[in-house]
């Protein structure tokens, strides 16, 4: 078959957002009310094993042919990913990455499954050594995964301080939300708040942690903020990279008399430019169950949606990378099921910006190529924030743009945590 470069079409911030959020990749704070419910499922150790899928998805690699000219030339980012870098990422699928030495090395962690609600819950849960550990869980989005929380998982466990010099230490819980890798696809009608109730169990009901923290990116922040309004008992301390509000434009900012520096500014024509060149994958369904579709849909989002240097210190967000999570994606065949669920959310993305009920703390990471911006002010008006780092590399993926950055950050849920 032949792929063609995706064409995007021009939109405005809001209707971008809007159907950004009307297919759920994020959604506003949700409405239902928590649902309490008993919790008695066991925990299953779990081993990674796709061995046997290998042989079919390298088959279909290399029987894929692609253009040998592109369409267009000097389009820029408005097409999708270049064909150069998708006849790239696809050799280097074929010659040089190895499932089999990836999975060894994901299978060094410690995966588990349980079931809530009727629903198998994958996992990786890392404890400390430390006795007065914090739980931590870390929410991916889409096109990520728990593999874009690898690089810093053993170093959260591990004693370290603040920047005031606290000691602090994690336990790490990283789920894969449901329709993601090993994790089931959610029923029809699946929220939000679903998925936040889902988190909520297995950290007090199947793991038994009184209260933890919270970190949320993108689909996961979402999600995180839900926790943060809904389950404010136990939910004593979130982090977000991102947040489930509409970004202002510049004019909108002005009228609040928000202010911002050079760094903010740059930040905000990002989020601009991201809103009118960036929507493509809203919109184009055609290539998802062939390997090199799903490598050009997904991989065209980890190259575009992060800093330019992807790959150089302190990034590793190589080309490597890239292939990990789109095999994890293929192998596991929750390509559909990770998109499906987005469509079956219809709250909009939160135009009217309001404030979590609960007094626990917010802290904030922005960086300088993610697609959203909120300056602090912003941030502000959704919860308790007590803490916002503007990082001047990095982008939509922290754990993989900028992980000492990330790491660093989320240490300083130390200073707050009660």
């Amino acid at each position: 078959m032949q792929l063609t470069i995706l064409e995007y079409r021009d939109h405005n911030m809001r209707v971008l957002f809007a159907k950004l959020f009307a297919l759920g990749v994020l959604t506003g704070p949700g409405q239902a009310s928590p649902v309490q419910t008993q919790h008695t499922s066991q925990v299953h150790p779990f081993t990674i094993n796709l061995s046997s899928r290998v042989p079919r998805m390298l088959e279909q690699i290399r029987s894929t042919q692609l253009l040998s000219q592109p369409v267009y030339t000097d389009t820029g980012n408005a097409n999708g990913i270049s064909l150069h870098d998708l006849k790239s990422l696809q050799k280097q699928w074929l010659t040089v990455f190895d499932w089999e030495s990836e999975q060894q090395e994901i299978n060094k962690f410690k995966h588990y499954t349980t079931l809530i609600e009727g629903l198998t819950i994958h996992f990786v849960h890392e404890k400390s050594n430390a006795t007065d550990a914090i739980p931590l869980v870390l929410l991916h989005g889409w096109p990520g995964s728990f593999l874009g929380f690898t690089p810093i998982i053993e170093e959260l466990t591990k004693q370290a301080t603040t920047a005031t010099g606290k000691k602090v230490a994690f336990d790490v819980i990283v789920p894969s939300l449901p329709g993601f890798a090993f994790s089931s696809a959610p029923p029809v009608k699946w929220t939000i708040s679903d998925s936040a109730r889902i988190i909520n169990t297995l950290l007090t009901q199947v793991l038994h942690y009184d209260t933890y923290a919270l970190f949320g990116t993108d689909f996961g922040a979402g999600i995180g903020y839900d926790l943060y309004d809904q389950y404010n008992a136990t939910v004593r301390a979130a982090h977000l990279a991102f947040l489930p509000f509409l970004p202002l434009n510049s004019a909108q900012l002005d009228a609040q008399n928000i202010t911002l520096n050079s760094l903010e500014a740059f930040e905000e024509s990002v989020t601009t430019e991201w809103s009118t060149t960036g929507e493509g994958y809203f919109l184009e369904q055609t290539t998802k169950d062939n390997a090199v579709g799903q490598l050009a849909w997904i991989g065209e989002k980890f190259l575009n949606w992060s800093d330019p240097s992807a790959g150089t210190a302190p990034s590793v967000l190589t080309h490597n990378e890239i292939l990990r999570h789109v095999s994890l994606y293929y192998l596991t065949e929750s390509f559909a099921s990770s998109v499906v669920i987005y469509a079956q959310n219809s709250q909009g993305f939160g135009s009217v910006y309001s404030k979590a009920r609960t007094d626990a703390p917010l802290l904030f990471s922005a960086f300088k190529y993610n697609v959203g911006f909120w300056p602090p002010a912003l941030v502000a008006k959704t919860g308790n924030l007590v803490l916002y780092n503007n990082r001047d590399f990095g982008g939509h993926f922290p754990a993989l743009d900028n992980p000492p950055a990330l790491l660093g950050d989320l240490r300083e849920i130390g200073n707050y945590w009660k």
